[in-house]
């Protein structure tokens, strides 16, 4: 089967999942079931062997795994995949956050900049109505006030009519459709300026929000806020890992049988999910606090520096003026990117709630607190702090290659294999995630970096580096959520990775490279008949001339006139039969005659002949 064979098939698969699922009343997404798909085939449970051709009975079975999978009931391991798909589809680095933000705007002001740019006023009427075009324009792509507001409206058009006033219009419709569009971004920024600056002088400013003063409050709130969920979900990690733990030392079997430790483990799968994707958003909303800060500080010295320039004058220079309300403007716009980047991080954090749902209804307060009693609960930093004295000892173990950060530049940019977790506890426990403390040793094994949460752990890992991470690829394949949450996109490449797909996740210190340059890289284009001189040319001119008043004669003799060859062509015989109306058949009697005595009899008697008539009639044949 090839490639478009086998996409073609998994798309009907998948296809046939979401309506069976549509059937059942839940409506999944494709992306879901794709993964769900990928989840099963590779999960060795189900014994799909990816090598091979999928039967018919093979297809079914993979329906089947995949729509009870989807449509189960508190299952912290589904909400996991699905937060994971959420985020992957809702995040992504500011700067392509800002960009798709410009270009919805940009999109939904072109009809307005395509009606004034491709206006061809010439009655009073029509000047008139084409600058006010230009006004809610201006209003519009800057976003300080509604163009429907009459007190808005008059501020906008007195400030472009100090910069550009309704008798320059003519000279604005000879411009080219680009030199317009131009223009008027140019007279948006200045426009801006000039009403932020009145703002400032308390002169104008009508409908323009107080953005720093906004974000200066949002800031603070959205991340108190964040941090109050990062810590109840970092002590729901402490819980679970505590229980788990627990469990081990008591060496109980009957957890095992009624699935306690697979629900513990899924749970804990989910609250690492979502601590990772609230510590992403809390850096993002650190990142914007620096950035409001920065951009508040350059604002408050441009108005500074304009205040100086302007002071009580009567009439300013424009080429002195002009570049502080451009700048005003730009930074304006700084402050309405930080209000949007803020508001789809609160969006973020607050749909991330619902995948939160099942592990708690599993595990509510009344069956986490027996669970707990017993239990040493640890905070990630206090499990730090314990082995923050312990250091593997390279000579230890021979063949291995040990990284510590205290004699290591850049240490903290390696991209650390499983998310920083310890690689160990990961195979060796079943999926426990502890985090991993650089100051013990960090492996690189074959061009990959390795941290682990005791020396223990790390002496145990580097004596069989393969086999382990083998078996923390195999408990991957029976969890799917980890494939995300430990970035293990390069061991399973069917499944493309969610969040910062920008980034490489695989760490090269060294590597060997070469170039190879053609040596000629466009094809050869040289014309044979190019003649460089006239004389030549005359010369083939008179040749040409020449030809043409020749007369060419031919002749055929006896011996070459049967060398040429005749074709004929005939109409073949043609096969023609008749038919009668009716046919008919008779058939007669076969006579049959018998001569008795011809042998004669004694010489004194004469001879007797005696006939006999044999002959039958025709019904009696």
């Amino acid at each position: 089967m090839d490639l478009s064979q086998a996409e073609c098939v998994i798309k009907n698969i998948i296809r046939e999942i979401a309506q069976e699922c549509a059937d059942r009343g839940h409506s999944i997404s494709e992306t879901l079931v794709a993964f769900m798909v990928k989840a099963v085939v590779l999960d060795p449970r189900y014994e799909f062997n990816v090598d091979r051709k999928l039967t018919k009975t093979d297809v079914n079975k993979l329906i089947m795994i995949c729509v009870d999978r989807l449509l189960e009931a508190d299952r912290p391991s589904l909400d996991t995949i699905k937060m994971q798909i959420y985020f992957d589809m809702n995040y992504t680095s500011r700067a392509e956050f800002l960009a798709e933000h410009r270009s919805v705007l940009e999109s939904r002001l072109a009809p307005v900049c395509r009606e004034i740019t491709d206006c061809r006023a010439r009655s009073r009427e029509e000047f008139e109505c084409l600058y006010r075009k230009i006004v809610s324009y201006v209003l519009l792509q800057s976003g300080l006030g509604s163009p429907t507001d009459i007190g808005v409206v008059r501020e906008a058009t007195a400030a472009l009519q100090s910069v550009f006033p309704q008798t320059e219009l003519g000279t604005f419709l000879v411009l080219t459709k680009r030199d317009k569009e131009r223009q008027l971004n140019e007279l948006n920024m200045i426009v801006t300026g000039i009403r932020l600056f009145n703002k400032n002088c308390k002169k104008g400013g009508e409908g323009i929000d107080d953005l720093p003063a906004i974000l200066n409050e949002a800031l603070p709130a959205t991340k108190q806020n964040v941090d109050s969920e990062l810590q109840a979900t970092q002590q729901l990690v402490y819980h679970y890992t505590a229980i788990i733990e627990r469990l081990e030392k008591s060496r109980q079997q009957c957890y095992e049988t009624d699935g306690l430790h697979d629900k513990l483990k899924e749970a804990l799968f989910n609250v690492r999910q979502h601590e990772i994707f609230l510590s992403i958003i809390m850096a993002e909303i650190i990142t914007c606090a620096k950035q409001v800060e920065l951009i508040q500080e350059q604002f408050n010295k441009e108005m500074e520096q304009l205040n100086t320039v302007v002071k009580s004058k009567a009439a300013v220079p424009t080429a002195q003026v002009y570049p502080h309300f451009i700048c005003l403007s730009n930074l304006w716009s700084h402050f309405q990117d930080e209000m949007v980047l803020l508001s789809v991080f609160s969006n973020l954090l607050t749909n991330l709630d619902p995948y939160m749902g099942s592990h708690s209804q599993l595990f509510p307060e009344g069956v986490i607190g027996p669970l707990l009693e017993g239990a040493d609960v640890k905070s990630d930093a206090e499990r730090l702090s314990e082995v923050s004295e312990e250091k593997i000892n390279p000579s230890d173990i021979k063949n291995r290659e040990w990284i510590f950060p205290d004699n290591t530049l850049h240490c903290q940019q390696l991209i650390v294999q499983y998310r920083g977790f310890c690689a160990y506890t990961l195979s060796a426990r079943h999926g426990l995630l502890l985090k991993g403390n650089p100051a013990i040793g960090i492996l690189k094994y074959q061009e990959k970096y390795y941290t682990f949460s005791s020396k223990e752990a790390a002496t145990a890992f580097a004596q069989k580096p393969d086999y382990y991470i083998v078996k923390a690829a195999e408990e991957a394949k029976q969890s799917p959520e980890l494939i995300q949450l430990l970035e293990l996109h390069q061991q399973f490449s069917t499944i493309t990775p969610y969040s910062q797909p920008g980034k490489c996740k695989k760490a090269i210190a060294k590597c060997d490279s070469s170039t190879q340059t053609d040596t000629h890289i466009l094809e050869p284009n040289i014309v044979r008949s190019y003649e460089w001189n006239e004389w030549e040319l005359r010369r083939k001119a008179i040749q040409m001339a020449n030809l043409r008043q020749k007369v060419t004669r031919y002749m055929q003799t006896t011996l070459s006139h049967m060398r040429r060859d005749n074709t004929s062509q005939v109409y073949l015989p043609k096969n023609k039969a008749v038919q009668t109306k009716r046919e008919n058949s008779c058939n007669v009697p076969k006579p049959q005659v018998f001569y008795a005595g011809l042998r004669g009899g004694n010489v004194t008697e004469p001879t007797k002949v005696i006939k006999f008539n044999l002959t039958r009639a025709v019904d009696e044949t």
